[in-house]
């Protein structure tokens, strides 16, 4: 999580002459110091967490249902999406997860969305990576291409939360990552999103290796250069995400999650208000539509 992250280094003041947008400047005043502490890490290097946020016992029902749900997933066409050789992403409905309320309604999780992405953000993805013994090392990548706000204003418009719902050793492929490259641009980048393979000795320099415990929780800009490492283990490393925008961000319209109306009223409306999801009479399983073809490398 933090501790394992070299100290905050602000992208104006790096020595290497890699063309960067400029963070914008950051408000922290009168935030909770853990939100403050987040926020500054988030414009730094591009991530940070949140150590014992809930039991190891929350994390282990959160691996019985990732397990159901991928098993459900995998059994039927289109129902999961591969990352590379052995590795697959599902995203899934609210509703498939006992601890969604729990992870959505945390103070920290919600503190940080509202500070980074105003009283607005939305929540609009949940799913669930599972890298599988054999799994490979993926190549370097961000989420996405990098938004215009950003480039522009250097405004973060989006968070990714994970959530692991294992114990991490270092040879379960722990997710790597190049603290600071969410300030990169995206020069000789393949869809704006791939670093050309000349890029990768000042990654490999940067980048940072995670090992957090159940119970755990990582935030990151979904910019910021990572990959997950190969697995030589025999156990999966089975992680949830949880996607949040500022409003107009626009990844919304990448994936399918819904509730059901009586999912939906039962929320307490300081949850509701954020879900931009549509609210349906019953559910239909999500055939996957996120994938992100220089990550489908043979078969998964």
């Amino acid at each position: 999580m933090h501790d394992e992250v070299p100290g905050t280094i602000p992208a104006t003041t790096q020595t290497d002459d890699v063309p960067r947008a400029t963070p914008a400047p950051i408000e922290t005043d009168g935030l909770d110091p853990d939100i403050a502490k987040t926020v500054t890490a988030l414009y730094g290097d591009g991530i940070d967490g949140r150590k014992g946020a809930f039991t190891p016992e929350w994390a282990d029902a959160l691996r019985e249902d990732i397990e159901v749900a991928y098993q459900d997933a995998l059994g039927r066409e289109g129902g999961a999406v591969g990352r590379g050789p052995k590795r697959h992403y599902v995203e899934i409905h609210p509703e498939q997860m006992r601890g969604w309320l729990d992870l959505v309604d945390h103070p920290w999780v919600r503190g940080v969305c509202e500070a980074v992405l105003g009283p607005d953000y939305q929540i609009i993805e949940l799913g669930f990576d599972v890298p599988n013994p054999g799994a490979k090392d993926q190549p370097f990548h961000r989420d996405f291409p990098m938004p215009d706000e950003t480039r522009e204003t250097g405004r973060l418009t989006s968070l990714a939360f994970n959530v692991t719902a294992v114990d991490t050793t270092e040879d379960m492929g722990p997710f790597e990552i190049a603290p600071t490259t969410q300030w990169d641009l995206p020069e000789n980048f393949e869809h704006e999103m791939f670093p050309d393979k000349s890029l990768y000795p000042r990654f490999h320099e940067l980048a940072v290796r995670k090992y957090p415990q159940r119970g755990d929780i990582s935030v990151r800009s979904a910019l910021t250069i990572h990959r997950g490492t190969a697995n030589t283990s025999d156990r999966a490393r089975p992680v949830l995400v949880l996607g949040v925008d500022a409003p107009g961000a626009g990844n919304a319209e990448h994936h399918d999650m819904a509730v059901t109306r009586g999912f939906y009223e039962q929320l307490p409306e300081r949850v509701r208000r954020h879900l931009v999801c549509p609210v349906v009479d019953e559910l239909e399983p999500i055939v996957q539509k996120h994938s992100i073809e220089g990550l489908m490398m043979g078969e998964a």
